[in-house]
């Protein structure tokens, strides 16, 4: 009787310090998803700010094919580097972002593998939010990754006749059309086993869209029959778009059509990509 009557007497006091343990104060209000996908945005820059390396694709990567493509084929293209040069880098630029975009698909893939996956799905938050703050999260990379290419571009002699507002529009009409993109690698990465294999699907895919169109060469100068497939190629309308804006000379026509085709491309390829995630086993 006794041990009980003291078991009884302690149990106010255990459930008092049970709640101070756990706190007294209002439980937060879950994310929503604006904020989860921000925090999902900046878990992507803390990866690269602890694994530097992953910055190289963004760094070294358009230094290397800007200086190798105006110093080796430009001579030959359009008869001086210079020259060349004024033609090229609104293509290098376009080139660089959209062989970036891969890496979309790449990193959801390294996070299934190594199980973070699973554990960022059972959150309490917005469930597409993983998604989309790895979108945003990319989107950076590929600002960084056209920085790039503009600096050596100047440095090297480039001018853009369409002067800063050109160029920064040129840069902006690029980070809409690869977000659209992003998602279709994000299809990649969800469906395909390993991230080696994600790669090989993307270059598989990007290698022939960008060095079949008009980023290194008019099309003018080509085979009547390839030039069917790069009046078409998706590639091809983009750098038109981009390179009339740094030129001073934009088309209305080119712009909207790779505004409405990054439309649905997102409208397209954004539902199926959510799916797979939310299906995902």
């Amino acid at each position: 009787m006794t041990t009980q009557a003291t078991r009884s007497q302690d149990a106010p006091a255990l459930d008092a310090g049970v709640i101070a343990a756990l706190g007294s104060g209002e439980r937060p209000q879950p994310a929503n998803a604006v904020r989860s996908s921000l925090t999902f945005g900046w878990r992507a820059l803390l990866k690269i700010k602890h694994v530097p390396e992953q910055l190289f694709d963004v760094t070294m990567f358009p230094i290397l094919f800007t200086l190798m493509f105006t110093y080796v084929f430009g001579g030959a293209i359009a008869g001086s580097t210079q020259d060349y040069l004024q033609y090229a880098l609104p293509g290098i630029l376009t080139q660089t972002v959209v062989f970036i975009t891969m890496y979309t698909g790449l990193t959801i893939n390294t996070d299934i593998d190594k199980g973070v996956f699973d554990r960022f799905r059972s959150l309490p938050v917005w469930r597409a939010s993983l998604l989309v703050g790895a979108l945003l999260g990319d989107t950076l990379r590929y600002c960084l990754a056209s920085i790039m290419v503009l600096t050596v571009g100047v440095v090297i002699g480039y001018r853009a006749p369409g002067g800063v507002s050109g160029v920064l529009l040129a840069v902006l009409l690029l980070l809409v059309f690869c977000f659209s993109l992003s998602w279709l690698w994000l299809i990649v990465g969800l469906k395909v086993r390993t991230p080696n294999a994600v790669m090989g699907v993307s270059m598989m895919v990007l290698f022939p869209l960008t060095f079949i169109s008009s980023v290194f060469a008019p099309p003018e100068t080509m085979p009547s029959w390839l030039q069917k497939f790069v009046d078409i190629n998706p590639v091809t309308l983009l750098c038109e778009a981009a390179r009339g804006l740094m030129n001073g000379a934009a088309d209305a026509g080119d712009i909207t059509i790779v505004l409405v085709l990054s439309a649905v491309t997102t409208a397209v390829f954004a539902p199926i990509a959510l799916r797979l995630y939310n299906r995902k086993s």
